[in-house]
Order: C-alpha cells, then sequence, then structure tokens
C-alpha cells in the first residue's frame, strides 16, 4: 500500500505591476484564500491532484476579478477569446484549448480532451467540441471590461494590453490563472487559464495552451503568468520541471531559470511544487498575485517585492 503524504497547492491570479485600484491587496487576498481553502479541502478528502487543479481553475475563471473565464478582457476586434491547458503528470499528458469562445470553463474542454486522441484544438476545433458536447452558450464578458476595451478603442488601442485584475482603474496586467497540486498519493498536476493580453491581434496564441506555460511530470509541476512571448521564448515551464527530473531541487530549477529570465529582460512568474512537497515561486514582474497551502497554513506572496527572484516555503 502506497504511503501517503501532505498534500500541497499553490495558485496564481496573474503578475504584473502594483495594485493600485479599488480593492487592492485586500480583495485579492480574500478571493484567492477562498478557492485555496476550497480546493485544498479536496486534497484532504482524497480527490486526485488532477481534480483539484480542474476545481482550482474552475472557481477561478468564475471571479471575475481576474483574467479568465468571466471577466476575460477582450481582443483588439471586442471578441473575447480564452486559452486552457491541463497537464496530468502521473500520466505526463497535455490537453488544452486555443482561443475559444463562448464557453464558461475553459478548463473543463481541456479535461475533456484528457482523453481524446486529439487532445490541443484550436479555436474552430474547440467550437467544435462544444456542440458535440451541447453545452451551453456562456458570454464571459463583464462591464469592467467592456469599458476598458471602449476606452482604448477612442486612444486608438495605444496600450500594449488590458489589466490584469478587473478594477475601475487597472494597472496590474499580465494577467493569467494557474494551479499546481500534490495530493495525497504523491500525483502532480497543473491547470493554466487565460483571457489573453487583451487588445491583441486576433488569432494570437498565448503560452498558457503550451508547455511552454503549464507542464508537470511525476517530479515537478509549474504554472506561468506574465507576457505570454516571453514565457514561450524561455520555454519556462518545461524547463523548470525538465532541470528537476534532471535532478536540480525545485528551489535550484526556480533560481537558475528566473536569472536566465531576468537577464533576458522577460516579465514573467510562476509557481510550482515538486514531489517531495516544496513549494517555490519565482517572478521577473514587480508583483505575483499567489496563494499557497503548505499543509499548515496558507500564505500568499502579494506583497513580495525587492530584487529577490525566487521565495520557497
Amino acid at each position: 500500500m502506497t504511503s501517503k503524504v501532505q498534500p500541497k497547492l499553490i495558485i496564481h491570479g496573474g503578475a504584473g505591476s502594483s495594485l493600485k485600484g479599488e480593492g487592492g491587496l485586500t480583495a485579492i487576498r480574500e478571493s484567492l484564500y477562498g478557492i485555496v481553502t476550497q480546493v485544498y479541502n479536496l486534497l484532504l478528502e482524497g480527490k486526485s491532484a488532477t481534480e483539484a487543479v480542474i476545481k482550482g481553475c474552475q472557481l477561478l475563471e468564475d471571479n471575475p476579478r481576474f483574467n479568465a473565464g468571466t471577466g476575460s478582457v477582450l481582443q483588439s476586434d471586442g471578441q473575447i477569446r480564452m486559452s486552457a491547458a491541463l497537464m496530468d503528470g502521473e500520466k505526463q499528458r497535455f490537453s488544452g484549448v486555443i482561443n475559444v469562445s463562448k464557453v464558461k470553463n475553459p478548463i473543463n474542454l481541456a479535461n475533456i480532451l484528457q482523453n481524446k486522441e486529439d487532445r490541443v484544438l484550436s479555436d474552430y476545433g474547440s467550437a467544435e467540441l462544444l456542440r458535440e458536447l451541447q453545452l451551453p452558450i456562456y458570454d464571459p464578458l463583464t462591464d469592467l471590461r467592456l469599458q476598458e476595451w471602449i476606452e482604448e478603442r477612442k486612444n486608438n488601442f495605444t496600450r500594449k494590453m488590458a489589466g490584469v485584475v478587473a478594477e475601475v482603474s487597472p494597472n496590474a496586467r499580465r494577467g493569467t490563472i494557474g494551479v499546481v497540486a500534490l495530493d495525497q498519493y504523491g500525483r502532480i498536476s497543473a491547470g493554466t487559464s487565460t483571457g489573453g493580453k487583451g487588445l491583441e491581434k486576433v488569432g494570437r496564441v498565448s503560452d498558457s495552451a503550451m508547455p511552454a506555460g503549464n507542464y508537470a511530470n511525476s517530479y515537478a509541476g509549474v504554472s506561468c503568468t506574465g507576457i505570454g512571448e516571453d514565457i514561450i521564448d524561455e520555454c519556462l515551464a518545461a524547463k523548470i520541471v525538465i532541470r528537476v527530473t534532471d535532478g536540480l531541487s525545485l528551489n535550484e530549477a526556480m533560481k537558475k531559470s528566473m536569472k536566465e529570465a531576468w537577464e533576458n529582460k522577460r516579465d514573467l512568474g510562476a509557481i510550482a511544487i515538486s514531489r517531495t512537497g516544496n513549494i517555490v515561486l519565482g517572478k521577473t514582474s514587480e508583483i505575483l498575485l499567489a496563494a499557497y497551502h503548505d499543509g499548515e497554513k496558507m500564505s500568499d506572496c502579494l506583497e513580495w517585492k525587492g530584487e529577490k527572484l525566487v521565495i520557497s516555503n
């Protein structure tokens, strides 16, 4: 009989610059802690890492404050297109959807594709899958995101991206949500979901539905956030996991990867858990909106500032 381990959980709601709008850190912390509590209880009940990751992503997608699912940003043509990925570390199986519309929880489609022969679908394929499953049509648009797009249109879309957190005066940008979990049986899974960077060229693909932004195996799991192109250029999630697989500790792998990203002037963040239960966070961006449960308590890195690139529990 396999001996049980202490479950671990970490989630994030994006990365970017400091929060200055209404709600601020207190509201973000309450949102993240509420989700961590619900999902960690599932792990204590014996749910798998994959089940926990799916639930965590669903809850983050359903929170209009974050840029995924409900509350996703609009692209330059005023449409919402979302991407999500799920990776089961035990099976080392990746699945995802790219630029899907009219669905409440893109992570659910990624989950369904786990057991399909074709496991990553683009916009047309995702739409066909929605029709096959007869899922209800859902509009993830919120008033704040619509107003944000209208204001940008007045300025001919001079900003390069929309706000990561839906605030009346958005300042934090680079939005994605993600979850990494270690369950009682030592299994690791990772999930990532996004509405994109907002205001982007139609057809642009984020890192979230790539192994660059979401990756796991039996050694470690990683979910990334930040500027997608920077994450893709670093192949960040896969690189960190591979380094752990090759013998580095998760802390060493994250430090090496973040140092490289910093030297390359990338703007990004990552959350990770190893099979030994180590929780590690890394960032080159100003803030990383992440919270975690280490088996004893909940904590977060919302007020983590300064030049240090990596922290661990």
